[in-house]
């Protein structure tokens, strides 16, 4: 695996790539590498002849401070997983690097980055189509791979590349989880022994909200979603919506044929998690 860390360096080596015919596929991370983002990787390298990730904890798309301070950083395993999973290149660029001058680009997404993550999260769609739209401009992949864990966000980039005309394709990719159902997020790392045990319990709610939406209203799904939440003092419920999911506009009645998807975050002691499921009936 080659490991680049500046732009000049890693933009010539896949010229060079690229003038033989290779094809890029592109997977970008924060690093605390998982199985979830292994899985993006091995996709990549079936679709692509060359694979490129990027580790990178982009500072722009925090909104809280502390969170960025506290997100975890595992440099030697994540370069390890790397080399054992087939990956090409790695870019490891710093902040310098990425953000040489102060950053103060502005995108409009209409509705779709002041909803759901937006409200409760101002400017972090902004920050993330920032440093994507660099990424896709420095790497220049034929093709670049999103997990469906963070969906809102993967609309955001579609709508990026859409606007701004990028020629890549982007490849959404299922959610990766636990045994247990837990969603796979490198944030799991900070939960207590006891968080950990009960954080399960957020998928299992999502997974009874599938069947229960066949039956009873959006109303009601919610009521009984913030119920089953207020069962454990160590959660705290910040939204359960359910949305449309090409344009994740809120839906207000559940109608046999329609489809939606159930978007949710929740606090788990201090630890905030998100996750999602598709409602198809």
């Amino acid at each position: 695996m080659k490991i680049f860390k500046t732009i000049p360096e890693i933009k010539n080596h896949l010229k060079e790539l690229k003038k033989e015919g290779f094809s890029i596929g592109f997977v970008p991370t924060m690093g605390a590498l998982h199985k979830g983002h292994i899985s993006l990787i091995r996709k990549a390298c079936l679709g692509n002849d060359k694979v490129v990730c990027s580790i990178f904890v982009n500072p722009i798309q925090f909104t809280n401070k502390d969170d960025l301070l506290k997100y975890p950083r595992k440099v030697d395993s994540d370069f390890q997983m790397l080399r054992e999973n087939n990956c090409d290149i790695l870019f490891f660029p710093d902040t310098k690097e990425m953000y040489p001058e102060v950053e103060d680009t502005i995108y409009d997404f209409g509705h779709l980055d002041n909803i759901l993550e937006g409200k409760f999260r101002p400017g972090h769609f902004n920050g993330v189509a920032i440093v994507v739209k660099k990424f896709l401009e420095i790497i220049e992949p034929d093709k670049a791979y999103f997990g469906k864990k963070d969906y809102q966000q993967l609309a955001v980039i579609q709508a990026l590349v859409k606007n701004f005309n990028i020629p890549v394709e982007i490849i959404p990719c299922p959610t990766f989880r636990e045994d247990d159902g837990l969603a796979m997020s490198s944030r799991n790392l900070r939960l207590s022994e006891n968080e950990r045990s009960i954080a399960p319990h957020i998928h299992k709610v999502l997974l009874q909200a599938k069947t229960k939406a066949a039956t009873i209203t959006a109303e009601e799904l919610k009521t009984w979603v913030i119920s089953e939440f207020s069962k454990y003092h160590e959660f705290k419920l910040e939204y359960f919506e359910l949305a449309d999911p090409d344009t994740l506009l809120p839906v207000k009645s559940l109608k046999k044929g329609q489809n939606c998807i159930a978007l949710i975050a929740v606090y788990l002691g201090n630890i905030r998690l998100i996750d999602n499921i598709e409602i198809f009936y």
